[in-house]
């Protein structure tokens, strides 16, 4: 008689990361829209306002941590260092990002992509809040970004991912301990070309992405930073500097290496399909653990 063990489907374990800065009106809608998930990061950037009493009173089980410098790009790394499930998902603060889309991206990552990319131009997707100049901005970016990295973004500029956690020693996003500048600058992936440059090193990892079609909101309360000129300048410095930096990649990983000779510089390895689990699809909320530990 043959014997065997039946396995129950593994569930992928979702860590929440939510940069957020004097955003205590806006917290206060948007983390009662939260499905119950493993982990949710309050990353705060030295609010001034009420943004962690907040997060703490609406949702005790919130993990807050301080982010190290300034820019989001630093608040998103920081949280990222304390994440402890299998699966990333960015969500920003201002309610523009509705968590009611989470299972699409977690279904695009578990039916084998590793970056689900959030996208208001593929047919479901839309906006409550771009305007047609930025629009058009954006298209010309997906463009030159296309042309470059062989890739197939249609809305590179927007920032609501998701990707396996095991994916993060791709970005190689600057140290989150490392202090400011001595000349008071940023360090590069500290600001708000951080989307686009986890998106450029995504592509030059040659990791596999999926698009999910997403419907932008409008921001709930507070003003926008959003510069659409002087923003999709720095977007368009930030394609060309990470375009630059993945043939430098590129060109090191290529150069033959003798026996015993040590490899400078900071390259990963190639991520095999091999080491990732298998789910059960569709994913549902009803099927995630609630960490209530924190």
């Amino acid at each position: 008689m043959t014997t065997g063990t039946t396995h129950k489907p593994l569930t992928p374990r979702l860590s929440i990361v939510i940069p957020a800065r004097n955003e205590a009106r806006n917290l206060e809608i948007i983390l009662l829209e939260l499905p119950p998930v493993h982990q949710v990061i309050l990353v705060d950037g030295n609010s001034v306002d009420d943004t962690i009493a907040t997060a703490k009173r609406v949702l005790p089980s919130i993990e807050v941590i301080k982010q190290t410098r300034k820019g989001k790009g630093n608040a998103l790394a920081c949280g990222f260092a304390a994440v402890t499930g299998d699966i990333v998902v960015m969500l920003d603060a201002d309610g523009s990002a509705n968590p009611d889309e989470i299972p699409a991206y977690v279904a695009a990552l578990v039916a084998g992509a590793d970056f689900a990319k959030g996208t208001r131009f593929a047919l479901g997707g839309g906006s409550e809040d771009i305007t047609h100049f930025r629009s058009l901005g954006n298209h010309g970016l997906n463009f030159i970004t296309n042309v470059l990295l062989g890739t197939k973004y249609t809305d590179l500029c927007y920032g609501y991912n998701a990707f396996w956690s095991r994916v993060l020693p791709h970005l190689d996003l600057p140290d989150t301990v490392v202090p400011l500048r001595d000349d008071g600058r940023m360090h590069w992936g500290d600001g708000f070309e951080i989307e686009t440059v986890i998106n450029c090193r995504i592509a030059t990892a040659n990791l596999s992405i999926a698009e999910v079609p997403s419907l932008e909101r409008l921001r709930i309360h507070g003003a926008s930073n959003l510069n659409a000129i002087r923003d999709g300048f720095r977007v368009l410095r930030t394609i060309w500097t990470e375009y630059r930096r993945g043939k430098r990649i590129s060109f090191v990983a290529d150069v033959p290496v003798a026996a015993g000779v040590p490899v400078k510089g900071n390259l990963v390895a190639g991520i095999s399909s091999a080491s990732t689990p298998t789910y059960d699809i569709p994913w549902a909320f009803s099927d995630a653990t609630v960490d209530k530990s924190a």
